[in-house]
């Protein structure tokens, strides 16, 4: 039924997923929880996401998305850093950081009867909240990096006209509309998967939840609901590529209209294999935490320039910053700029001045280096952060990882950069692949493709690679265990 939500084997109807969102507000709001306040959402894939959402707006509160694969010390500062009124959980998980929950803090936990408030119950024992809020509702996002602890990324309160635009660019986004069924693959607490989520359902859609991603039972669900629209991040595109041609050939796949990625570098090879297979469906997307979603790049410009991440989309606007601080002209590299102007604006929660570091004449930066052409189409480099300076010269590591990737037994990799007593900084790639491949012979088959001062020095070869549930791998402890590896 159009409108309905499905997760797993279970079904709940839209007019039934209104009625608990808004009798769970009324809980919500009996418990204390105001206008400006956070509610701590320490939740998988299930309905609670999408109720507790559409429950904060209406009382004008912030939903704050926890990273269920954190560690409990992780989980127990944001709670202590965001001081959310409530938190709701799954009960096993809430168990798992018992020690890291303040004593003020009211806790409501999704299965596990025990001494907690039961979700389920608590929703029933109340009635409908009345009224929609007044649009200042929105979210808090914690954002893991590199180093330190997680930053929080917070919607300033919105006027009606912000809302109604940010309603606008996600509809340009998902090219939403009544009758599509979208499949959500990814985790919740992560804006990407909530954003398709939240675009289908407000236009009346039907919307389909992986409880977490098969790329087998990618497939199957794409058949069996008929979906038109979906949203992946590049890494789950790689994983579909692995399955045997005879799996892919399976399933009915005709119904896809409309696939938004984004959330990392997606290598051409793999784009045009999933071109290829899924038919010009892909669009991808640009953008951050803090700005929103800014460029969108359909698949027929994309084919045409290769490699872009697109234009920007209605009111969305990118420069490009120099090395000499001024705004640089077509084909100059230098730090991206951007904004969706009329949106929502944000601050960093606790630390405001971070907020007017990455601010320069209106546009915001989040570490990304990149050139626009002559037509104002975006091309990334690679991450500030992430970039490599040996012996003088830059280098990206997504250069390196796309390279290695064409290798047909390489089912993922990571480079980046540690110190280097003679270059300042030498490059080290984790690489993901079977059988005998060995570290010279990717070494060779990098150098038949990239220049040599590229190819980086160190090369380690392993069966997987640490990954956080989007897919995205965590540079951070690889770099941590080479360096601890290291000879002193």
């Amino acid at each position: 039924m159009s409108g309905d939500v499905i997760i797993g084997e279970r079904v709940r109807a839209r007019a039934d997923l209104l009625d608990r969102a808004a009798r769970l507000a009324s809980a919500m709001a009996a418990a204390g929880v105001g206008p400006g306040d956070a509610v701590a959402l320490l939740l998988r894939n299930d309905f609670a996401v999408l109720e507790a959402n559409l429950a904060v707006r209406k009382l004008d509160a912030y939903g704050v998305p926890i990273n269920w694969h954190w560690h409990g010390a992780e989980i127990g500062y944001v709670l202590r850093d965001a001081a959310p009124r409530l938190l709701i959980g799954h009960a096993d998980l809430l168990d798992g950081i018992e020690g890291e929950i303040p004593d003020d803090l009211p806790v409501v936990a999704l299965g596990g009867k025990g001494e907690r408030q039961d979700y389920d119950d608590w929703i029933a024992a109340h009635p409908p909240h009345a009224g929609d809020g007044n649009g200042l509702g929105s979210s808090m996002v914690y954002t893991s990096g590199t180093t330190g602890k997680p930053k929080a990324v917070k919607r300033l309160p919105a006027t009606g006209e912000e809302s109604a635009q940010r309603a606008r660019v996600l509809s340009v986004i998902h090219d939403t509309a009544p009758g599509n069924v979208a499949l959500v693959t990814g985790p919740l607490y992560h804006l990407f998967s909530q954003a398709i989520l939240m675009a289908t359902f407000g236009a009346g859609g039907r919307v389909v939840v992986m409880e977490r991603f098969d790329p087998e039972e990618c497939l199957r669900l794409i058949e069996k609901h008929r979906v038109t629209h979906s949203a992946l991040v590049p890494t789950l595109f790689v994983r579909l590529l692995r399955l045997p041609e005879e799996v892919k050939a399976r399933y009915d796949l005709s119904t896809l209209r409309h696939v938004v990625h984004s959330g990392a570098p997606c290598a051409p090879e793999v784009k045009r294999a999933m071109l290829n297979w899924w038919g010009p469906v892909l669009h991808e997307t640009y953008g951050s935490t803090e700005t929103g979603v800014v460029t969108k790049i359909s698949p027929e410009e994309w084919l045409a320039r290769p490699g872009s991440v697109g234009r920007p989309v209605l009111t969305g606007e990118v420069r490009i910053r120099g090395e000499d601080g001024r705004w640089a002209g077509p084909g100059r590299t230098g730090d991206i700029y951007l904004r969706i102007h009329g949106t929502p604006d944000f601050t960093f929660h606790g630390d405001p001045e971070k907020r007017a570091a990455v601010e320069y004449d209106g546009l915001i930066t989040c570490g990304d280096i990149g050139w626009l052409d002559e037509d104002g189409y975006l091309f990334l480099c690679d991450r500030r952060v992430d970039m490599v300076i040996s012996g003088g010269v830059n280098i990206y590591p997504a250069e390196v990882e796309a390279a290695l990737l064409e290798h047909p037994a390489v089912a993922d990799c990571a480079v980046f950069g540690v110190p280097d007593p003679e270059f300042g900084e030498a490059l080290v790639a984790y690489v993901q692949a079977g059988g005998t491949l060995g570290p010279e012979e990717i070494k060779a088959f990098l150098r038949e493709r990239i220049a040599g001062y590229k190819v980086p020095r160190h090369v380690i070869v392993s069966g997987a690679l640490p990954r956080e549930e989007t897919g995205k791998i965590v540079k951070r402890r690889l770099r941590e265990d080479f360096l601890a590896a290291a000879p002193a």
